[in-house]
């Protein structure tokens, strides 16, 4: 069977970048910012992203693009006989599935607010009774149901129709109404006044303020946040890879990525802190920050009802784009894999990701329930998957991913620096050849283990 192509660059470079755009960058990025004292930590952030997230973005793509197959084949047609890399791409589909059965419950969050915003719920609310409508939806199975199944049905459908078709077509004009819709959000909110006293929050290094919230601790989130800010390690990514051409290098290509995904990250601040300093509100509020204390704030607002829906309908882009994104890797997982059509792929996976996304739903109602985790904290079915994902296969699968790349009992550096280096631009320089092998592992173990253990 014909491999499928993506239609043009920038269709590659907008999924691609939709696919890292998501939940990290516009609901975790200002809150986690906002817990670590601002701007050193998007110095920091920004420098991970450098030193850590382009290096193994590229490397991802590179043996999707050497292969011209999902995780499973790909490592296979590059490892050498007799070896066993190719069994990560079993736990990379794993990987993407479970990472489905949470994130459409969070996606469909972003909608349902998005219509309560459009349909007026939030105009004349009393302050205190905004709290009350997050914790109503999440009691409420049969509202979550809907939202997370028309989340599933809609990705399904545009991955049904293609790469070209579908899911390039669509990903493409989404991706520029979520630009345009950034922008227009982040200049409003500097017009508010008072805005100016949180740019500065947001943007100036303050390491007084940082070493109160002790600088290690910084460091860490923001590589942290760097790291996971690109969905790697479960082949996410490495599907783009193979659909890609080979006219431009991979440094250049995950360069713009990076760029993409952090542009997204940094405007989402824009929109959020001067907003929050407007209207006397901590940007400290953890991960109630954007759908309790936000609307709070757009309930103060003149015009509230049109900034807040127009807020969640840039959050509903940002999170369906990871949606399809993952959707299109686990279609092209069983076409790869079990030979199916493309739109069998999609019925099946449509099916049992409406099913598997039901634990999560009632976890917060019906089944509701509290579960001990390894690094101390403590959660409910979201929670745990969400550990799974996050704290281990995303990590170690990045760790998969660098050795098999770098060692010469897998794929080999120098394979894989020729694949990076074949087309136009950026050239990855042979002289990192240490860093990758001896550096960049280490760091990754670094996050792998503080993610699983309780280190305090």
């Amino acid at each position: 069977m014909k491999r499928e192509n993506f239609r043009s660059r920038l269709g590659f470079l907008l999924v691609s970048a939709g696919c890292a755009i998501g939940i990290g960058n516009v609901w975790k990025f200002p809150y986690v910012t906002g817990e670590n004292g601002g701007g050193v930590f998007v110095l920091f952030y920004l420098l991970f992203l450098v030193i850590m997230g382009v290096p193994v973005l590229t490397m991802e793509l590179a043996v999707g693009r050497a292969s011209r197959r999902s995780a499973v084949q790909g490592y296979q047609a590059l490892e050498p006989a007799g070896s066993k890399w190719h069994l990560h791409g079993w736990f990379c589909l794993i990987g993407c599935y479970l990472l489905m059965m949470y994130y459409t419950t969070v996606s469909g969050w972003m909608l349902g607010y998005f219509f309560k915003f459009a349909g007026g719920a939030f105009e004349g609310m009393a302050l205190e009774a905004v709290d009350g409508v997050f914790s109503a939806m999440r009691a409420n199975p049969a509202e979550m149901t809907v939202w997370m199944a028309v989340t599933v049905l809609a990705g399904f459908l545009v991955c049904s129709l293609g790469l070209q078709g579908g899911l390039e077509r669509v990903t493409k004009w989404m991706m520029l109404g979520l630009l345009g819709l950034i922008v227009v959000l982040a200049v409003h909110s500097l017009t508010l006044p008072g805005a100016a006293e949180g740019v500065k929050f947001y943007l100036l290094p303050d390491f007084g303020r940082a070493a109160k919230q002790g600088l290690g601790r910084v460091v860490t989130a923001a590589m942290n946040q760097a790291f996971f800010t690109l969905s790697l390690g479960i082949a996410a990514m490495e599907i783009f890879g193979s659909y890609m051409s080979r006219d431009n290098t991979l440094a250049g290509e995950a360069a713009r990525i990076c760029g993409l995904d952090t542009f997204v990250a940094l405007m989402s601040g824009l929109i959020i802190f001067p907003a929050c300093f407007s209207f006397g509100v901590q940007p400290d509020a953890g991960p109630s920050l954007i759908f309790v204390t936000l609307p709070k704030v757009f309930a103060n607002m003149a015009a509230g009802r049109l900034w807040g829906a127009l807020f969640f309908l840039f959050m509903t882009f940002a999170s369906f784009s990871t949606v399809i994104a993952v959707f299109e890797n686990l279609l092209a997982g069983c076409i790869d894999n079990f030979g199916w059509s493309r739109k069998k792929a999609a019925l099946v996976n449509g099916a049992f990701v409406l099913i598997a996304s039901m634990p999560c739903v009632l976890g917060y109602n019906l089944w509701y329930f509290e579960a001990a985790l390894p690094n101390g904290s403590v959660g409910q079915v979201l929670d745990i998957e969400d550990f799974l994902v996050s704290n281990l296969l995303l990590p170690l699968g990045s760790l998969v991913y660098l050795l098999f790349c770098v060692s010469k009992w897998g794929w080999g550096f120098d394979r894989y620096l020729e694949e990076a280096n074949t087309g136009r631009g950026i050239k990855m320089p042979r002289a990192l050849k240490p860093y990758f092998q001896f550096i960049l592992p280490v760091l990754i173990l670094v996050i792998l283990i503080q993610g699983l253990v309780k280190l305090n």
